[in-house]
């Protein structure tokens, strides 16, 4: 019997799978996917920074930069990356705790070449010592990028806090200080832990490709069977994560960002063994229900949280964190001994009365269709995915074992619910008002830890459940089963199939993905949405009340597999409604229903705005090139505005403003619905009358808000500085199109995908410019653009400025030195990459929306810019780059910020730069749709 028969796949998979191990212990996942236009590959490698020597934290991760510069049989550093590039495909690698994984994907056609290049990798890679020194800087940018970053400077703490015999306690980035030394003795110590920790028996490769699992098969053994076993065992200390003094504490966590938080965490072994019953996947199901008599809707309704989610925290080889993550009000926060004690009742509730076997099932079922109607993922996340799994779960279970909940065990369940306990318990606060004492190292977070008073923990230990604490009862929205219709699609793309003034409602029925699912999206455009930084404040006030009301009254249906969205854009807010069609009518019932009700208190509104005043504050704390992005966007929409611009009218907006704003929102509204997926054209025709008959009663029809966008002609070199404080630099560089075409999204995108992997290599690999170095193609309503980015510590903004106009300038001799056949592969890869097959309802559905809110209603925009590309010549596109790039007057938007570091280079200064974002914006010419 073949091995790939044994592999549990769901009923929806066309895939096939076969497990084999090769001759040198290399596990090994073949997938032969037919449906695929892209083949992909990764390789996990069953070590990590754990493995890291004591002396030389963040090896691991310094190894897996360096296997990318060059093998013995292609030694250019920069030849993987460009041959990714050129054949559609993409690259790249992460270093976690214990393993490391390296993935990309390919054409298919070029498929065996690029395993050529991999397998190198794992078989004679160069190290070559000239590229050390290159390559422990880019891990310095890498460092340096994330020194602001509160997920990390929080992470840092956690392992200044656990049992420094731990493998946890390691500082796991590495950075210039602990790369430091002479390179060819940093080179030998990357030798020996390569020998020493890379070795065929502890990694699993999966492939995945539109070929015959025989074809993968002689694949797999021709180019990795080389890969040296070394018959290696893994051997971490067996230690326990915490010393019992490192228990029973409160941690104090001073943050960047404002915000409130704590994560009350339980320390539980490993968690491997326990997934084919998954307790803790249950116990969440029930600690994280928000639902009236939820622990959540508790803390809600006494101002004490925002919100709550049971489950996350890191685990690993002999340890699992259990955190129970709490937003915390500034309520909760002096209040914070009753919100643990609630925790603990709520607990004691789920052990004495919520180990049910139907409450089991109801989670087991979920998980049971999910899998069954399971979505297909690109090639890509596949492929990561499933090496991963083959780290963890039994050959059976590679494909199902996420999925795998096989009855109610209640022993294991209570085993882990009794160490919930506040003897084997830590609290971690993240908060700006706290006290501190320490400062982590690297990350210079401070910080303060202290034992937990002796009568809190008895306090929390004598459990009295309040009566507001109930377990939820039976799911009205969970169904046993569905199955697809079988009805064939009429057309091959969306129409219209309900139309009235004011709106209309888009429709095609699914019949490929062969799913019980649908996508509804109503996008409702009002002229009051976002007219001023005032009305975009209230309108996303608005949203954000909205969401946070439903919660309870949607919660049950968000569990049973039908989830929603709403958000604002620039013409108003848009609805977008997910899930198993047997129940989507009824959460859009439920949905209006509330949302008209609109019962927004005086408690809540006040809670909502602090939180998103907070979030648009700390935005002036993000990373500078995250800030400048969201500048661009601002700089050049008309109905886009800075956070800080928005906060500032939010501050003063009442709750009687609010409902005036709501109001005035609905007196006249123009709707745009796309239903696509297992809905038939009555139930859509249906529908559109409820909604039409729904808006009748509050609004009178509308045309379409305008989404207006800056013009940059006749501008020349227009610069824009935004004062953040961080110490690097951080630049963009925008072109713009002067016209929506296919011709101009041709160009475009071509020059983008020619250029994008040179510019990575020149200015990030081999000039060592910063870590977030890149290009990409950017259509703005519409309208094609295409930027250049750097994030950089170590060049002012004029030095990354004249970099990227060096390699702008520099380029035309590149393509003039491709060949033909080069030229046409660069094209292909760009085509196949825009053609990429559709791998799931989800894709297929926002694809289908993008093309309506781009007017473009043949949905053919794909196939007419591939038209396009197919004409391009190389003589086009040097043409198109003399003409909009290489002059010094060129049409430019340059945005940029001067890091702490660079405050003393020669300054980015110019003649046209913009001051006074308002009045621009107010003068400047638009182009309109």
């Amino acid at each position: 019997m073949s091995e790939s028969l044994q592999i549990i796949k769901s009923p929806n998979d066309h895939r096939h799978y076969q497990y084999l191990a090769l001759d040198n212990n290399l596990s090994v996942l073949l997938v032969e996917d037919k449906l695929a236009n892209q083949a992909a590959a990764s390789m996990a490698v069953n070590v990590g920074h754990f493995d890291d020597p004591v002396s030389r934290p963040g090896m691991a991760h310094f190894l897996e930069h360096m296997l990318f510069l060059g093998t013995e049989k292609f030694p250019d550093s920069g030849e993987y990356h460009a041959f990714i590039n050129q054949h559609g495909g993409s690259n790249n690698a992460w270093t976690g705790t214990e393993q490391t994984n390296f993935f990309f994907s390919i054409d298919a056609d070029v498929f065996e070449e690029s395993l050529d290049r991999f397998s190198q990798f794992f078989i004679a890679p160069l190290f070559n010592q000239d590229l050390v020194d290159r390559e422990r800087h880019a891990i310095e940018s890498e460092f340096s990028l994330k020194l602001k970053d509160d997920i990390r400077r929080t992470y840092q703490v956690q392992k200044e806090t656990v049992n420094p015999s731990h493998p946890f306690s390691k500082f796991s980035v590495g950075n210039l200080e602990t790369l430091s030394g002479e390179q060819s003795i940093l080179r030998e110590e990357l030798l020996e832990f390569y020998h020493n920790h890379y070795s065929a028996n502890l990694m699993t490769l999966c492939l995945v490709a539109p070929l015959p699992l025989q074809e993968l098969e002689v694949l797999a053994k021709h180019y990795f069977s080389e890969i040296n076993d070394h018959q290696l065992t893994k051997q971490y200390p067996n230690v326990p994560i915490y010393q019992a003094e490192q228990l029973q504490t409160r941690i104090n966590i001073i943050p960047v960002k404002d915000q409130k938080r704590v994560a009350i965490t339980f320390s539980l072994p490993e968690i491997d063994p326990y997934y084919k019953h998954k307790p803790l996947t249950f116990i969440s199901h029930l600690l994280g229900y928000e639902g009236r008599g939820s622990l959540l809707s508790y803390l809600k309704d006494h101002g004490y949280a925002v919100n709550l989610s049971a489950g996350g925290g890191v685990n690993g080889y002999n340890f699992k964190d259990y955190n129970i993550s709490i937003q915390l009000t500034e309520k909760g926060v002096i209040e914070l001994d009753t919100v643990v004690e609630c925790a603990f009742e709520y607990i004691e509730l789920i052990k004495t009365q919520g180990i049910q076997d139907w409450r089991y099932q109801e989670r087991a079922n979920l998980l049971k269709l999910a899998f069954k109607y399971q979505e297909q993922i690109k090639p890509l996340d596949l492929a990561s995915h499933l090496s991963i799994n083959m780290h963890h779960y039994d050959v059976e279970d590679l494909v199902f074992g996420d999925y795998k909940m096989e009855g109610l065990n209640v022993t294991e369940t209570l085993i882990l619910l009794n160490m919930m306990t506040p003897s084997n318990m830590r609290i971690q606060i993240i908060s700006s008002e706290m006290e501190s004492n320490k400062q982590a190292a690297w990350y210079h977070t401070p910080y303060q830890i202290q034992p937990l008073e002796k009568e809190q923990l008895e306090r929390w230990s004598q459990v009295n459940i309040r009566p507001e604490f109930v377990l939820p009862k039976q799911n009205p929205f969970i169904i046993s089963d569905s199955v697809a219709r079988e009805e064939k699609s009429q057309n091959k793309v969306p129409v219209i199939v309900s139309q009235e003034n004011g709106y209309r409602i888009w429709h095609r029925k699914d019949d490929e993905f062969n799913v019980p699912k649908g996508h509804m999206y109503l996008s409702m455009d009002s002229i009051k949405a976002a007219s001023s930084p005032r009305n975009a404040a209230l309108t996303r006030l608005y949203v954000e009340m909205l969401l946070d009301y439903l919660t309870e009254y949607t919660y049950q249906a968000e569990v049973a597999g039908l989830s929603y969205n709403i958000y604002p854009h620039q013409g108003g807010i848009t609805l977008h409604l997910t899930g198993f069609t047997g129940k989507q009518e009824e959460l859009l019932a439920l949905l209006i229903e509330k949302a008209r009700e609109r019962n927004f208190t005086q408690d809540r509104f006040k809670l909502i705005k602090r939180q998103i005043l907070r979030t648009w504050y700390n935005q002036t704390r993000a990373k500078p090139i995250s800030q400048i992005f969201t500048s661009l966007t601002v700089s050049l929409q008309k109905r886009s505005y800075e956070p800080s611009r928005m906060a500032e009218e939010l501050e003063n907006i009442s709750l009687d403003d609010l409902h005036n704003h709501v109001r005035s929102f609905y007196e006249k509204i123009h709707l745009e619905g796309l239903v696509y997926g297992d809905w038939l054209v009555s139930e859509v025709q249906t529908l559109g009358k409820r909604l039409e008959h729904i808006l009748s009663l509050v609004s009178s029809p509308s045309r379409e808000s305008e989404r207006e966008l800056v013009n940059l002609s006749g501008y020349g070199t227009l610069m824009r500085e935004l004062m953040v404080t961080h110490q690097d630099s951080s630049i963009i560089v925008y072109y713009q199109a002067d016209e929506s075409t296919p011709e101009m999204m041709a160009l475009f995108s071509l020059l983008n995908h020619t250029m994008s992997s040179t510019f990575f290599h020149e200015l990030r690999t081999k000039k060592q410019l910063g870590y977030m170095v890149g290009t990409g193609y950017l259509p703005l309503n519409r309208y094609p653009g295409m930027i250049f980015y750097i994030q950089s510590p170590t060049s002012g903004p004029l030095q990354l400025l004249e970099a990227i106009d060096e390699f702008i300038a520099d380029f035309n001799y590149a393509i003039l030195q491709i060949t033909n056949e080069q030229w046409e592969l660069t094209k292909q890869g760009l085509i196949n990459q825009v053609m990429e097959h559709d791998p799931n309802l989800k894709t297929r559905g926002q694809r289908y929306w993008s093309s309506i809110g781009n007017k473009d209603y043949d949905f053919n925009q794909r196939e007419l810019v591939v038209a396009e590309i197919e004409k391009l010549t190389r003589s086009d596109l040097i043409k198109f780059m003399m003409k909009k790039m290489r002059s010094k007057h060129s049409d430019r938007l340059v945005l940029f910020t001067t890091g702490e570091n660079h405050h003393q280079l020669e300054r980015l200064t110019s003649d046209n730069m913009i001051t006074d974002l308002r009045s621009f914006k107010e003068k400047a010419a638009k182009f309109n749709y």
